[in-house]
């Protein structure tokens, strides 16, 4: 009987390398990659020599010297005498701050205006479009400096809400919006408060656990368990008990006119409102016509299968569309995202102090350290921006269609 194998493997030979197909990719990528590193170290080298030659050298001591300046808008602590890392840092979370808070609320808005731009409604529709058009053809820095002195010439001034020149009132006692800042109620917490803020965060897993379970549900066996109220529930009820059972543990702080201004509560400067919801408003318009676009690419037929089969409009966009849309939308909203981060350094047109404002403003011009803030620079919004891209590109892979 005949038998068959494989003819005995041959010697290595460096020939391969560029003959043999399994190995001619490997080669040529390993070969263009040492060509960057060279070039890299090429360019790095010649920045050295030519900063001894001048008489420079890159140092980043100047950190830990005091920084004389103060931030009107913190998170953390901070006063003149703290060192220029400490400045930084606080740069670092007002641009944090910031653009998570735009993110969060140009999406809700992107969302909504985008939905509506095809509401069968002709009023509504043309609405958004003039929204869409008017935002996003003007640039974001006019509608910062535009909102910024809405802000300044509108609101009243704390003076104004005292009881004899009573011209303007505070919002259910608690909020008072004036040319100066927005003032909120600040949560103070107390013994206990830690088992509050626990169950609360496991009422948000069982809402997320509660809605999978309910979409299995009906997508495995066809029944539609509610959805709405009980996520409400779970949302309200297991930490309403566990604040009354702990004694009421967590209180407010409301802010109140004393003197010439308002003292307690959390106070959030006219700049980064301002801020805030120019970057909103502007990259929402994008978003809005990423998600009319996604929506348009599910074909008509889908709606129109579902609608005979007895869904609601609302199950339709819930159920049908969104979730083939989220393909579509999502990768372009990564960009909106990444462009309203960075559009977080027109902070200082307004005179909120982010990182551009400290580290690549103040501190950049009392050291004359130039080349070492640009990079500390580079290197922050380069690691914000890889790290936003990686968690979308996450949800994206979570969310996109799996094929059988």
């Amino acid at each position: 009987m005949a038998t068959y194998s494989d003819p005995p493997a041959g010697s290595f030979q460096l020939s391969q390398l560029i003959n043999d197909t399994r190995y001619r990719s490997y080669t040529f990528q390993i070969i263009a990659l040492i060509a960057l590193f060279g070039a890299m170290a090429y360019l790095v080298s010649n920045l050295l020599a030519n900063l001894q030659a001048a008489g420079l050298n890159i140092s980043y001591e100047f950190l830990g010297e005091p920084a004389g300046y103060d931030i009107n808008q913190t998170l953390v602590d901070y006063n003149s005498q703290s060192t220029h890392l400490r400045a930084a840092i606080v740069g670092v979370l007002n641009t944090l701050l910031v653009a998570f808070l735009g993110c969060l609320m140009a999406t809700v808005i992107g969302v909504v205006v985008g939905v509506l731009r095809l509401s069968p409604n002709w009023l509504i529709r043309k609405l958004m479009a003039v929204y869409v058009e008017i935002f996003r053809n003007v640039p974001v820095l006019i509608w910062i400096l535009i909102i910024m002195a809405i802000f300044v010439a509108v609101l009243p001034q704390p003076r104004d809400f005292r009881g004899d020149n009573a011209e303007a009132s505070m919002l259910w006692g608690m909020f008072a919006f004036t040319g100066r800042g927005f003032y909120f109620p600040m949560p103070v917490f107390g013994a206990g408060s830690g088992v509050v803020g626990a169950v609360f965060v496991a009422s948000i897993v069982g809402i997320f656990g509660y809605r999978r379970y309910a979409k299995k549900k009906l997508f495995d066996e066809g029944k539609l368990l509610p959805v709405f109220w009980p996520s409400v529930a779970l949302f309200f009820v297991p930490a309403i008990l566990a604040y009354l059972v702990m004694g009421r543990p967590i209180g407010m702080e409301y802010p109140a006119l004393k003197g010439f201004n308002f003292q307690g509560g959390i106070f959030a400067r006219n700049s980064l409102i301002s801020l805030w919801f120019a970057l909103s408003i502007y990259t929402a318009a994008f978003i809005a016509e990423n998600v009319r676009a996604g929506i348009l690419a599910i074909s008509k037929g889908q709606t129109e299968a579902a609608a005979s089969l007895g869904l609601r409009p609302n199950r339709i966009m819930n159920l049908v569309i969104l979730p083939q849309a989220l393909r579509v939308i999502i990768p372009p909203l990564i960009s909106q995202y990444l462009n309203l981060t960075k559009n977080s350094s027109l902070a200082i047109a307004v005179g909120y102090m982010d990182l551009t404002g400290t580290l690549g403003g103040i501190t950049l011009n009392q050291t004359g350290r130039a080349i070492e803030c640009v990079l500390l620079l580079m290197l922050f919004y380069l690691t914000i921006s890889l790290a936003i891209s990686a968690i979308m590109n996450a949800y994206n892979n979570a969310v996109k269609l799996k094929e059988r």
